[in-house]
């Protein structure tokens, strides 16, 4: 009978994706650590050093940084019903798949949606977010960081000024972004900041790490009713985290063994040169897809995120069959456009393992041939000559 459930023995591919992205041996070998109780002495300091691992990560000193057990998506809920209430207005910015997907949250919360649409190929203008929002009572101002979806990175800085003027809470969708892109939770005064494992953070998915600061940590203490989630409900969680050390639910512990791992990886790095590392492959990857002949979708380069790439798909060259050919040819794995960018375009993740020259010209080289293939005019060897002509180049 056993012959007719065979092991699960899958190809290796490389994940260059928008996630999950690839796992370093290290985090592989953490996982397998025998599992253990929760509450085992041995486990407690685990958690207390996730702690701290988490806050340099975050460049935060928030008591309540922990990791949530569950994905991105599970950190993007668990910070807005926390927060807010039925009959609560909550401002989202909205120029992608995910950032629409805090909207839905939002009304299913039973608060007061202002649904502020931008564009989806540029960072959104500030006027336009300071308009929708004025005059108005709004508890909570959302967005995220760096769009999935689409490529874009959203500056932070100016919506922190916007969110003082009418008094709200500042939240950030920060799942393709932390670990990858400068990120200071602290400095720029991020109420609720959340990520997910499996993106630069190089662990597989699971796990979304959040951080709560002291201002929104008390509106979420002086709730007029529970929240609506019991499992995401934060105050409920961190006594688990916390020094009370209260059962609250079976937490993943070999994922966590991982998580440590990968933020020990993290910090002998030093966050300010994973930033740098990122930047880097993707200036090089730009050069080289540019050398091509192909565009990039988001066509203003600081509204470009360094993590998730976005190329135009040029007309006459198929989708599918373009990332079916460099699965196939060469094991790696990228994704196509969601929703109304579906068929449009390409989104290549360098982030953690891959955000690096030899994963950024084998990229390369991999386009070019399954390009070529298809009929596409293009200078055979430009692409990769321009991606090492950037990564020579000074680093800034």
């Amino acid at each position: 009978m056993a012959d007719n459930f065979p092991p699960v023995n899958l190809p290796k591919r490389l994940l260059m994706g928008p996630g999950p992205s690839e796992v370093d041996p290290r985090v592989y070998r953490a996982m397998i650590q025998p599992v253990v109780s929760l509450l085992d002495p041995a486990f407690v300091p685990i958690l207390d050093q996730l702690h701290e691992l988490l806050r340099y990560a975050f460049r935060t000193q928030n008591a309540i940084t922990f990791p949530i057990s569950g994905t991105g998506s599970a950190g993007m809920e668990a910070a807005l019903v926390n927060l807010l209430e039925p009959g609560d207005t909550a401002a989202v910015i909205v120029g992608g798949v995910f950032a629409a997907r805090m909207c839905e949250i939002v009304e299913r919360c039973g608060g007061k949606l202002i649904r502020i649409d931008v564009p989806w190929k540029a960072a959104p203008d500030p006027d336009q977010i300071r308009k929708a929002v004025g005059g108005k009572k709004v508890k909570v101002l959302a967005a995220v960081h760096s769009e999935t979806s689409t490529g874009v990175c959203q500056p932070l800085e100016p919506l922190r000024a916007i969110a003082q003027e009418c008094d709200a809470l500042l939240v950030v969708d920060a799942v393709s972004s932390l670990g990858g892109l400068p990120l200071e939770t602290d400095l720029w005064k991020l109420d609720v900041c959340y990520s997910g494992s499996q993106k630069c953070l190089a662990c597989p998915p699971g796990l979304a790490p959040i951080t709560v600061s002291e201002r929104a940590a008390q509106v979420i203490s002086q709730r007029r009713r529970p929240v609506q989630s019991w499992y995401l409900d934060l105050g409920m969680i961190q006594q688990y985290w916390g020094k009370e050390r209260r059962y609250h639910h079976t937490p993943p512990v070999n994922m966590l063994f991982g998580f440590h791992e990968a933020l020990r990886l993290l910090r002998e790095e030093g966050i300010e040169a994973a930033w740098a590392r990122h930047k880097q492959s993707h200036m090089a990857l730009v050069q080289g897809v540019e050398a091509l002949g192909l565009k990039m979708f988001v066509e203003d380069p600081a509204a470009r995120a360094w993590t998730v790439n976005t190329i135009r798909i040029p007309a006459g060259v198929d989708d599918a069959r373009i990332r079916t050919s460099l699965l196939n040819r060469f094991g790696i794995d990228i994704a196509g456009g969601l929703d109304k960018l579906k068929g449009q375009i390409w989104r290549i993740g360098l982030m953690g393992l891959t955000a690096t020259p030899s994963s950024v010209l084998l990229m390369l080289s991999a386009l070019e041939s399954v390009l070529a293939d298809q009929g596409f005019s293009l200078d055979r060897g430009a692409g990769v000559a321009a991606a090492e002509k950037a990564l020579q180049a000074p680093a800034q």
